[in-house]
């Protein structure tokens, strides 16, 4: 029987900023939409505050998110979006991923 030549794959394709499940959510969740408010991604992404605002935090050090805080009738409000960057990174990130279980 012979086996099948294991296909080239390089692990540092991916991601490790994006790869974690919450930023990966994060990322997955602002990829369709223009803006999430902080309180919508929290709950989507059923993490505490402290959590999403950790792994935020690390995507806006990545420059892979923007994050926009305000005041609304006094109440403070954080809108968090994509950057150009971040939306090339988590195309390349899907890209990489496809080839790892593609085996190419």
């Amino acid at each position: 029987m012979s086996e099948k030549p294991v296909p080239e794959f390089d692990i540092d394709d991916i991601d490790e900023v994006i790869h974690g499940r919450i930023r990966l959510g994060v990322m997955a969740y602002l990829s369709g939409v223009e803006q999430a408010e902080f309180n919508e991604l929290k709950a989507r992404l059923q993490a505490t505050d402290g959590n999403l605002s950790v792994h935020l935090r690390k995507l806006e050090d990545a420059g892979y998110v923007a994050v926009d805080k305000s005041f609304v009738n006094r109440k403070p409000l954080t809108r968090v979006g994509l950057t150009e960057a971040g939306r090339a990174a988590f195309l390349k990130y899907l890209d990489a991923m496809g080839r790892l279980v593609e085996g190419r």
